[in-house]
């Protein structure tokens, strides 16, 4: 009697399934979400492998990749959770809700029609026993007629007959009622006891068994759900392994030797401050009068110790370094006496020319600030084809890369050539394979690669040994400086060397230039080189970077100062503006009597 109940509780369910299955759909994107945005991660922290050199190489760096990578596999993991959720767990529940609907409303309309023959039944049998209760009632009305028409002594005997067969027929059909009512309920009866005992109970127990299979399907559901986050489990350990097993193979060592070989320069460190003696010039009155004979060659030396001084602030972390000269001797320093006993030093003439010969000849063996501070405004510049804009280690290492990448073409282009001999006699040996001549233009082209590979090879081998060369040269090249030093600077070179010849100091005093700032007088020269050859311009150059000269193409310049081996040279208009040029586009002719000249 509760088929309205049952109706109800079996809609409840499939409510209930259904708002399962919304849960793990949601639940689905929350997880397809969550992976794309951990692979938009991964592709936003992840390099751009545009070019070799910017491959990752600290082990910081490629602990990070690697633990992206293993993330982008979690990510991956998360993916596949999704996609089990999806086929196993909701794709079956929309599937069971489905069919469970049309279960439901087959036994639903069974019970329905059940009900509704059950009651089709009951107003037979209603109707019947009405139709009996109203023939009854008639029958009692003619019986009642007829008795009063018998006992009445004025009715007639026609009248008492009619009266006898009315009621004959009314008692008739009230029989016939009867027994119509009577099957009626009997069938009825029969019918009411099969529908509460034997249809609904079936139905029912139909409703049961569909009721019981949605919560079974739910309980595998719920075991599928966490099947699917359990499966990757140990996918995603192995992720996070990998993430700790990252984080171990960060080697700050490694990385501290990878930032000395990335920035080691090979220029050396600046030796030690000289002492510069400026009481040269004060005229002492000494006994022997040696220093007061030599004016001239003071004279000389003062103003080259002017000069020396300017140029004694070119150096990046202060004076430069003076090229060191044997300490004097007791030949050149001695001491006299006085009649009163007292002693005084007393200078000879030889130091003073030892002095003016180590003012000539003196050489540092250091870089100069100016030659560090083109190299800086060089780097802005394009990159020449042998390095030479890079400082000597880096440039070492570069043209060795070269070099290996060089030869693995030519091996490369060897393997091809021997490949192609092989075949060509196979073609000879057999002319139906093949035509040998078709492979001739292939193998001159192989040729004349690996000719030119040849080339490029020997060019860049010459290069790396002129580097390794200087840089094996300047360890020996390390010296010590003297207190007691008395020698000025003299003229530097971009490379920091000084130049041979004496002539080319300048022995005049240095010129005053107030309106220059004080920046200005310690970064520039004081007066103009003097040329030692010139040059004309294969290629022009634009000269945007400071220290750099403009030139145009065939233009004819002076040459101050050579090559060093930096790949620049010093060279001057007839305007007198200075400034360095690439060795390799110009064309450059020395005076054959400039040393000395």
């Amino acid at each position: 009697d509760q088929f309205d109940s049952l109706d109800k509780h079996t809609q409840w369910g499939i409510d209930f399934l259904e708002r399962y299955a919304k849960f793990v759909k949601e639940r689905i994107e929350i997880e397809q979400n969550y992976a794309k945005q951990l692979r938009n991660l991964v592709k936003k922290y992840c390099p751009k492998r545009s070019s070799k050199d910017e491959e990752p190489r600290f082990t910081s760096c490629v602990a990070f990749f690697n633990i992206l990578n293993e993330l982008n596999d979690y990510a991956g993991q998360r993916e596949v959770v999704a996609e089990e959720m999806a086929h196993r767990v909701y794709g079956e529940l929309m599937r069971y809700a489905h069919d469970l609907k049309t279960e439901r409303k087959m036994h639903l309309q069974e019970g329905r029609k059940a009900q509704q023959y059950l009651d089709m039944c009951w107003k037979q049998m209603d109707n019947s026993k009405k139709k009996f209760e109203r023939e009854c009632r008639e029958a009692e009305k003619a019986q009642q007629s007829y008795e009063r028409l018998d006992n009445d002594t004025n009715a007639t005997k026609a009248d008492v007959e009619k009266a006898k067969q009315q009621l004959n027929l009314r008692t008739h059909m009230a029989d016939e009622n009867k027994n119509e009512y009577a099957a009626q309920l009997q069938n009825f009866n029969g019918e009411q006891h099969k529908h509460f005992y034997v249809v609904i109970p079936q139905i029912y127990k139909q409703l049961q068994e569909m009721d019981e299979r949605r919560t079974i399907k739910l309980s595998e559901c719920y075991r599928g759900f966490a099947d699917s986050e359990r499966k990757v489990i140990p996918i995603i350990s192995k992720c996070l392994e990998g993430m700790i097993l990252a984080a171990k193979s960060v080697d700050e060592r490694r990385d501290s030797q990878m930032v000395v070989d990335s920035f080691k320069s090979g220029f050396e460190p600046p030796g030690d401050f000289p002492f510069e003696d400026y009481s040269q010039h004060i005229y002492r009155t000494i006994s022997d009068g040696t220093i007061s004979a030599s004016k001239q060659e003071s004279g000389k030396m003062d103003a080259k110790t002017t000069v020396g001084k300017a140029k004694g602030k070119l150096w990046l972390f202060g004076k430069k370094p003076k090229p060191q000269s044997p300490p004097l001797t007791p030949t050149s320093l001695f001491t006299s006496s006085t009649p009163n006993g007292s002693q005084f030093l007393t200078f000879s003439i030889e130091p003073v020319h030892y002095c003016m010969n180590e003012i000539k000849t003196g050489k540092p063996r250091i870089p100069s600030f100016r030659s560090l501070k083109r190299g800086w405004s060089v780097k802005m510049g394009p990159a020449l084809e042998d390095f030479s804009h890079l400082p000597p280690e880096q440039r070492r290492k570069k043209l060795q890369q070269r070099i290996d990448e060089l030869n693995r073409e030519l091996q490369k282009e060897s393997d091809q050539k021997d490949a192609l001999n092989k075949m060509k006699d196979v073609y000879e040996k057999n002319p139906q394979m093949g035509d040998p001549g078709s492979l001739q233009p292939k193998l001159a082209e192989t040729m004349n690669n690996i000719d030119r590979l040849r080339m490029e090879i020997h060019k860049n081998e010459a290069w790396l040994s002129e580097v390794e060369g200087k840089t094996g040269g300047r360890g020996d090249r390390r010296h010590s400086s003297d207190i007691n030093h008395l020698v000025t600077q003299g003229r530097e070179s971009p490379e920091g060397s000084y130049t041979d010849d004496a002539n080319q100091e300048v022995r005049g005093p240095p010129q005053q230039h107030g309106h220059h700032s004080e920046f200005d007088d310690e970064f520039e020269d004081d007066d103009p080189l003097p040329a030692i050859g010139h040059c004309k311009a294969i290629y022009p150059f634009d000269g945007h970077n400071e220290g750099t000269l403009a030139m145009k193409e065939g233009e004819v310049l002076y040459i101050i100062e050579e090559d060093k081996g930096d790949g620049w040279t010093r060279a001057r208009r007839q305007n007198g503006e200075e400034g360095y040029v690439p060795t390799s586009y110009i064309d450059v002719t020395l005076e054959k009597n400039s040393k000395g000249s």
